[in-house]
């Protein structure tokens, strides 16, 4: 059988990891990963996320930005489900670091169809090395 660039069959959805290392605002970063990752989504592509120093407060919740006159854009982290995007990554040292736990994060789920439709969360809080393992185990990481 052949095999594309990236060791996988031709035309099998290949394993994109989207890392967030940015605040949410103040840049563009953080937008522009999220739209990034709505469209590997709709092509039908493996995508995680993954939320590492600063990217943290991306997801953190009950966010506002009247003070500042952008675009909350923090709820559509809570649509990521609908898209078959159900794979978030929080490193822990990350979160500990900036006096963070995860009863800080919002709670962001998907229903599971291969469990009956249950509802489950999409954050997985893991630990620095795992992380480390859960990047050499992508066919392709972008890093905003």
């Amino acid at each position: 059988m052949a095999m594309d660039e990236a060791g996988g069959a031709p035309g099998a959805a290949k394993k994109f990891l989207y890392v967030n290392r940015k605040a949410p605002y103040g840049t563009i970063y953080a937008l522009e990963s999220l739209e990034v990752v709505l469209i590997g989504a709709a092509f039908e592509q493996d995508v995680q996320l993954a939320f590492l120093d600063d990217g943290v407060y991306q997801i953190v919740k009950n966010q506002s930005t009247d003070a500042i006159g952008a675009k909350n854009f923090s709820p559509t982290y809570k649509a990521l489900g609908d898209y078959e995007v159900t794979k978030l990554y929080v490193e822990a040292e990350a979160l500990e670091e900036r006096g963070l736990t995860a009863d800080d994060l919002m709670e962001i789920t998907f229903e599971d169809e291969d469990d009956d439709w249950a509802e489950k969360p999409s954050i997985n809080i893991v630990s620095r090395a795992d992380m480390a393992k859960i990047m050499s185990e992508q066919d392709v990481i972008l890093s905003f």
